[in-house]
């Protein structure tokens, strides 16, 4: 009896663990696009819990994932991620042992370093997060240049911005959330900071972009200086089916106007290096 009760206690133990476990890997990595108002082009999106939130930026906590990615150096961040970009699509779309088709997530990340210079070439690393079909045993690349990336669990603070995610852009909202954090006293890593991109080359209204600093030490959402929490939300209209793809409300100060006269120039650039069918490409005005 004694023994038969120890065996049932293990077991039940065992039983437990194993559960958490599974809420846990559950909880953090890839999940129902439908979950988010912004992420509704892919199937599936990168899945997080919001901590906190200003009028000018998130802290959000992220569970650890896989991802396959790659590097690429140009002087450009929209010439590299270009480059990076149709490897990772070759790859999902059957260049890996096996050939197996995968369907594209979101968002696509963009690691950008802090200190480049305008003279000379930076490495970029462009990242794609694995479905949650092979988060655990995801096929081999046929290109020795795709490797796995394992994400670490993290809290990051983020700025969401409307239109296209180049480089001047995505430096000027990475400037634009450093400020900020600088002015609330919040800790983060400074070497590196993470272009996010949830959109489809041809898309070209209500897109959404985001960029990353990965929080180091305690998480900061409001101000020291003031004795109450100072972002108060503003109000805001509701927002349509039609722009569930738009930035979420609270997030309208961080949006910026589109470029129209590059958007038909990256299209086709983006078409060209993925062998996708259209019309001529011109060179923009």
């Amino acid at each position: 009896m004694v023994f038969e009760g120890l065996l049932c206690s293990v077991m039940f133990r065992a039983f437990i663990l194993a559960f958490l476990a599974l809420v846990v890997a559950a909880d953090g990595s890839v999940g129902p696009s439908t979950n988010r108002s912004f992420c509704t082009e892919s199937k599936e999106c990168l899945e997080y819990q919001l901590v906190c939130k200003t009028d000018e930026y998130e802290v959000r906590h992220y569970s650890p994932t896989r991802w396959v990615s790659t590097d690429a150096e140009a002087y450009f961040m929209g010439v590299g991620a270009a480059m990076a970009f149709r490897r990772l699509f070759q790859y999902i779309t059957g260049a890996n042992e096996g050939g197996v088709q995968m369907e594209m997530t979101a968002p696509v990340l963009v690691k950008i370093p802090e200190d480049t210079k305008m003279w000379e070439p930076a490495l970029y690393s462009l990242s794609f997060p694995l479905p949650a079909a092979y988060q655990e045993k995801p096929p081999t690349p046929t290109n020795d240049k795709l490797y796995f990336t394992e994400m670490p669990e993290m809290d990051v603070y983020v700025r969401s911005y409307g239109g296209w995610m180049l480089s001047v852009t995505s430096r000027l909202h990475a400037h634009l959330l450093t400020k900020e954090l600088g002015r609330v006293r919040a800790s983060y890593n400074h070497s590196y900071h993470y272009g996010v991109g949830y959109d489809s080359p041809l898309k070209l209204l209500n897109r959404h972009n985001e960029v990353w600093y990965v929080a180091d030490g305690e998480l900061v959402c409001t101000d020291p200086q003031e004795p109450t929490p100072p972002h108060t939300p503003r109000p805001t209209t509701p927002v349509s089916p039609t722009d569930s793809l738009s930035d979420p409300p609270t997030h309208t100060l961080s949006d910026s106007p589109a470029l129209p006269p590059l958007q038909p120039f990256l299209i086709c650039s983006i078409r060209l290096f993925t062998n996708s069918p259209g019309p001529p490409c011109s060179p923009p005005l």
